[in-house]
């Protein structure tokens, strides 16, 4: 992974660090932009629990932020504000690998996000689009996420996962967050089988930490419409006047 960022022009550092189940790493790859006090954010975890191999969770997720990256590498934008695309190791440890970079950023550091968008699954067999509501100071982030699926016809559903993915350390931090999510354990309902297709009465990923999430525990549909949903952000954001992060969309 290191090496494909290298190679489409990012500054890459890989961050080592220690958990009670021994040692992980963080990938980090940003490009600078004109007004680099100025930071985006994007993440994704990269490891799975030991009972599956983990392709939707979080396979999904970090190969829709790493096609993202590539991608706007490769279309020769020049970002007003810096782009950071992180890869977290040891989510499924206790958010080790995202607590760690947060709490390793000085108070400026911190101060200079002004958003941070967080990708967790997003490619479930039985998908629902999802979009966190779970932080007051990213109501700005959460509002450009429905905004983006309102405009390509993308029936959208609020979640609270309270806590339990790598924008937690930044909602602690005081940073702008929003993220999106397709569904996990939970039963989908008859009304989101009827918002959104698939099967009521099942989980939106029946495979959730299980062994069976592998190469075929995939909606590919659901994958390319949310990342394409990531690439709007990046793009936006990129170009973004960070004051209006916090603003309610009108």
């Amino acid at each position: 992974m290191k090496g494909k960022l290298d190679a489409a022009g990012f500054t890459t550092s890989v961050q080592t660090f220690q958990t009670p189940h021994g040692s992980s790493s963080d990938v980090i790859a940003e490009l600078p932009g004109t007004a680099p006090e100025h930071v985006v954010m994007f993440g994704s975890h990269l490891d799975s629990v030991e009972a599956g191999p983990g392709i939707n969770d979080n396979g999904s997720g970090s190969a829709g932020v790493l096609q993202t990256a590539l991608s706007y590498a490769a279309s020769g934008e020049k970002p007003t504000n810096t782009v950071r695309f992180a890869f977290w190791g040891a989510e499924e440890q206790g958010l080790y690998g995202s607590s760690h970079y947060v709490d390793s950023l000085s108070s400026s550091d911190k101060a200079a996000i002004g958003a941070y968008l967080n990708v967790d699954m997003i490619a479930s067999p039985n998908p629902g689009y999802f979009v966190y509501d779970d932080n007051p100071a990213g109501t700005g982030v959460r509002d450009s996420l429905t905004a983006h699926y309102d405009e390509v016809g993308i029936p959208w559903e609020y979640t609270d996962p309270q806590g339990r993915s790598d924008h937690a350390a930044f909602i602690d931090a005081g940073i702008p967050t929003g993220g999106i999510y397709s569904g996990g354990e939970e039963t989908k309902s008859q009304e989101q089988a009827d918002r959104w297709g698939g099967q009521a009465g099942a989980e939106f990923d029946a495979c959730y930490h299980r062994s069976c999430d592998g190469i075929d525990n995939i909606d590919t549909d659901a994958l390319d419409k949310n990342t394409d949903a990531i690439g709007a952000m990046v793009w936006s954001y990129a170009g973004k006047d960070l004051g209006t992060v916090n603003a309610p969309a009108a």
